[in-house]
């Protein structure tokens, strides 16, 4: 049986006592919902000997408001309540979508959109006991120094898996930490590093608090797809999700992210010029292509990586129909 190593749990109850025991104790870990940092403590992925809980900043970290427009998402949002969200449900219909389809009803009760967003990289060489991983000589991200996905690799490229960041990424959402240096506002498509060992700009002593989503954002047609090996329960082993603005039945503007192929999630590039194109079925496909070229999946989960880039462009193409409606 797993067990968790030896730790000192701290139990801050506002903020500011959160980011002081983050300054306190370097190399501490946050627990939200604890449902990813659990296990992988439990593999003994982490060496920190202490946790800051966040159960006590709900006060403060836990809303779903509308202010000028915007949509604001407090961090300790359980993934559950913004499935249910009356708000969320109505401006950003996607971004209810993909919290419906994260893990199971338990743990979208406990997971939060902070943890979702700030979610470890998975791949088939780490999720594992330490045991196991020491048969193959441990990798990049832990322990060791060869990337068995990628051969010579000196990069990291376990795979993000947050449902929630792609339909973010999408509608140009922002981000506002706070650290003992202040607090910062990132726009999310600044967030994500490709580095898998710590793909975002989050630094060690520094908390997510909330989520901005711009007015122009409930504007746009949106949707969410996922591939996953079963229906319920699993991380997804490739998720997407569409924006777009429509003038009349013409493609005003569009953005397509997609995550849970490299170490972190992106929007795929160069979709200027289908700007002004009708909003039809020859859109969705042409969109499709696009995605198709500019990614490639690698072994870093147990999922086929070609059969996860040939899928690729069916789900742009259906994600896309939906999304027109």
């Amino acid at each position: 049986m797993m067990t968790l190593p030896d730790l000192t749990v701290l139990r801050p109850a506002s903020v500011a006592e959160a980011v002081e025991a983050l300054r306190a104790n370097p190399g501490a870990r946050l627990l939200a919902g604890g449902t990813d940092i659990v296990p992988n403590l439990k593999y003994g992925m982490y060496d920190t000997r202490h946790l800051v809980a966040l159960r006590g900043l709900s006060r403060e970290l836990r809303y779903v408001r509308e202010e000028s427009g915007d949509v604001l998402l407090g961090a300790l949002c359980n993934i559950e309540e913004l499935a249910h969200s009356e708000v969320v449900k109505a401006r950003l219909p996607a971004l209810a979508d993909a919290c419906r389809q994260i893990a199971g009803p338990q743990l979208r009760r406990m997971g939060t959109l902070g943890g979702n967003l700030c979610l470890d990289t998975r791949c088939v060489y780490i999720n594992q006991t330490y045991f196991w991983r020491s048969a193959v000589g441990f990798c990049l991200k832990k322990d060791g120094t060869l990337c068995h996905v990628v051969a010579g690799g000196q990069r990291c490229v376990a795979a993000a898996s947050n449902d929630t960041a792609p339909v973010l990424l999408s509608l140009d959402a922002t981000v506002k930490t706070v650290s003992p240096r202040g607090g910062r506002v990132i726009p999310l498509r600044e967030f994500y590093l490709a580095d898998g060992i710590h793909n975002t700009v989050i630094e060690p002593d520094e908390l997510l608090t909330e989520v901005r989503v711009p007015a122009a954002a409930s504007q746009r047609r949106q949707a969410f797809a996922k591939l996953r090996t079963r229906a319920a329960i699993d991380f997804p082993a490739l998720n997407l999700a569409v924006a777009l603005e429509l003038d009349g039945k013409s493609v005003r503007s569009v953005a397509l992210a997609v995550g849970a192929l490299a170490a972190r999630p992106a929007l795929i590039k160069g979709l200027e010029d289908l700007q002004g194109r009708p909003a039809d079925a020859r859109f969705a496909e042409e969109l499709g292509r696009r995605a198709h070229k500019q990614c490639k999946p690698l072994t870093n989960i147990g999922v086929d990586p070609d059969w996860r880039r040939e899928i690729l462009p069916v789900l742009v193409r259906r994600a896309t129909l939906r999304a027109l409606g």
